[in-house]
């Protein structure tokens, strides 16, 4: 199986990846659709709040590699993209389980990010002092760690069509090792 983690702050571009990825036919998984189902099941609207707590108590509760855990037995094709790795921990259980693991920073800058974040208008986005606090809460989360673990690196600070050309080279790239072993 050929396993390729995305990990990036909000608004640096992974639902576009997501999109990319899925119009090249390969099965995706995105890991905050599983926060958001819990925080759904437990009757909470699906603010940034309440999707952070869950997902924090989630975090407390069963370890740092919880959602990680809960995504595994989703990954069920030959080749998938998992979307929004927020640990060093997540991605040890991912390099645990997926041998062929590829792990695909993707950065735009804290400003450029606020301005997505602020335009796409989802029901966990809201104003600036929300969105340094959640930034705050996923570096403390150790998203930072994963980063710095990252196998390759998408700087998204251009225009859409840029990132989803680059998107796709990277994807095709990260495919084609698959395809040479």
């Amino acid at each position: 199986m050929k396993l390729i983690v995305t990990v990036g702050m909000p608004g640096s571009g992974k639902d576009e990846l997501v999109e990319v990825a899925r119009t090249m036919g390969l099965a995706t998984l995105k890991m905050g659709d599983l926060v958001r189902d819990e925080t759904r099941r437990r009757g909470l609207a699906l603010t940034n709040a309440n999707v952070g707590r869950v997902a924090s108590e989630e975090r407390d509760k069963h370890g740092p590699g919880v959602w990680a855990q809960r995504a595994l037995p989703k990954l069920t094709e030959t080749r998938m993209l998992v979307d929004g790795c927020r640990s060093d921990s997540e991605v040890q259980v991912f390099r645990h389980n997926f041998g062929d693991l590829f792990v695909l920073g993707i950065y735009a800058a804290p400003e450029t990010r606020y301005d997505r974040l602020s335009a796409r208008r989802r029901s966990d986005d809201v104003d600036l002092q929300d969105f340094y606090d959640r930034d705050r809460r996923e570096l403390k989360w150790g998203i930072g760690n994963a980063f710095a673990l990252a196998d390759g690196m998408i700087v998204n600070e251009g225009t859409l069509e840029e990132f989803r050309r680059n998107a796709r080279t990277t994807l095709e790239r990260v495919l084609a090792r698959d395809d040479d072993d």
